[in-house]
Parts: C-alpha cells; sequence; structure tokens
C-alpha cells in the first residue's frame, strides 16, 4: 500500500514543471523502480494463480496489468511527435490508485451492494435522462436562444447541471416563467441525489446478499430465508 501510494505521488509531483526540472532524472529512476516492483508481482500473482487466465481477465487482474503497461509502452514510441501520447501514458499511471482496493477488506462487499444494485440504479438513472430531458426542452421553449438557451442540448445539459446542484453558473434563466422551472428543478435535485445513495446503503445493510431480510426495527440481516420474525427483537420482517 506505501509502494502504491508512493508512485501515484510521483507521478503528481512530476506533473510539477519546477519540480520536474529540478529532479526529474529522480523521479524517473523512481517510476523504474515502482514499475520493476509492480511487474514482478504482477508475474508472481499469474504463477500462483490456479487459473492465470481468469486473474488476467479479472478487475484487480487488468488494474495491476494496467500499472505497468504505460512505462514499458513510453520507451516503444520515441520522436517528439509523440510526446503527447507519452505524456497521457505517463499520467495514466495514477491509476495504480486503483491497486489499494485490493488491500481494503470491504471493498469487496461494496461492490457486491453496488453490482446487486445495478438494475435499480440503471432504472433510476433512464429516469433522471428522460427528465432532463422534458425540462431541457422546457427550458429552451421558455427561455429561448435569446437568454442563452440556444439548443436543447444545451438546455439538458443545463439541467443535468442544476439536477446534480452543481451549478456552474455559465448559463441562467432570466425570464420569470424560466426561473420557476429552474426552482422546480433545484428542488427536484435534492430529492434526486438521495435516491441512489438509499438504493446501495439498503444493500449495504443487507450484507451485499441480494434478497436477505433485514429487521425494520433493530436492522439486524442475518436471518433464515424462511423467517417471519427478527431473532432478535422479536419484529415481523
Amino acid at each position: 500500500m506505501v509502494t502504491i501510494a508512493a508512485s501515484v505521488l510521483a507521478v503528481m509531483l512530476d506533473s510539477i514543471s519546477s519540480i520536474h526540472d529540478a529532479y526529474g532524472r529522480q523521479l524517473y529512476v523512481l517510476e523504474w523502480a515502482f514499475t520493476t516492483i509492480f511487474t514482478v508481482e504482477y508475474g508472481l500473482r499469474l504463477l500462483s494463480s490456479p487459473n492465470p487466465l481468469a486473474y488476467a481477465r479479472s478487475f484487480f487482474g487488468v488494474v495491476d496489468f494496467l500499472s505497468i503497461l504505460p512505462t514499458y509502452l513510453s520507451m516503444l514510441l520515441p520522436g517528439s511527435q509523440y510526446l503527447q501520447v507519452i505524456r497521457v501514458l505517463r499520467v495514466l499511471r495514477v491509476f495504480r490508485v486503483l491497486k489499494l482496493a485490493a488491500y481494503i477488506g470491504e471493498a469487496e462487499v461494496l461492490w457486491i451492494a453496488i453490482r446487486n444494485s445495478r438494475r435499480k440504479l440503471g432504472v433510476f438513472i433512464v429516469a433522471v435522462l428522460a427528465m432532463a430531458v422534458v425540462l431541457g426542452t422546457t427550458m429552451y421553449l421558455v427561455e429561448g436562444s435569446t437568454n442563452g438557451f440556444t439548443s436543447i442540448p444545451l438546455s439538458i445539459y443545463w439541467t443535468i447541471v442544476t439536477i446534480t446542484t452543481v451549478g456552474y453558473g455559465d448559463i441562467a434563466p432570466v425570464t420569470p416563467l424560466g426561473q420557476f422551472v429552474a426552482s422546480v428543478i433545484m428542488l427536484l435535485g435534492y430529492a434526486i441525489v438521495a435516491v441512489p445513495t438509499g438504493i446501495v446503503t439498503m444493500e449495504l445493510v443487507r450484507g451485499g446478499r441480494p434478497g436477505a431480510k433485514v429487521c425494520p426495527a433493530c436492522a439486524l440481516v442475518s436471518h433464515e430465508s424462511d423467517a417471519s420474525y427478527c431473532r432478535r427483537c422479536g419484529t415481523r420482517l
């Protein structure tokens, strides 16, 4: 974990021009040291895995591979015409931070909860997008191009920014009716943001097990599948 954090920190520091000019060579050597460590680790994981191909195709296997790939690819792209590509590859090394998830015990529980919630979250996202289209079109009709809402896609962009409570301020309604509609969208935004949080939280309470019975009184999860009452407090399930 310390090595992963240090490697990500080195990439970030290397992006600062003053530090790169003063310590670029040291950071380059340090990067190759990190790459060597992660390469050895990746090779050992492949050797020790009962199914190397399954590991290589898994999420953490792909992360481990991507953590070493950019450094080697940068060697294969010499020449000034590829400097921008090399810069992108260097920045991609920051994704090594994803390797930290493998060392966090609760990461699996969180991943299972998100996976079990994927259908509900998918329906929620589709509903929000449909709402954004309707509300964005409404704002386009109300405000018009003279007030900055020059097209329906731009109005939908403004609606999404408003619903998510980001509010860049690059476009703003001017007419009283438009401001009223914007106020409604803002209030909807507060209610909408809480929905995905509640969906994932319920799955976390269930311990990542789909269909698990949760006591509404004491939130106990470990019940038999045919239980009708909570075994701790007696509340009907």
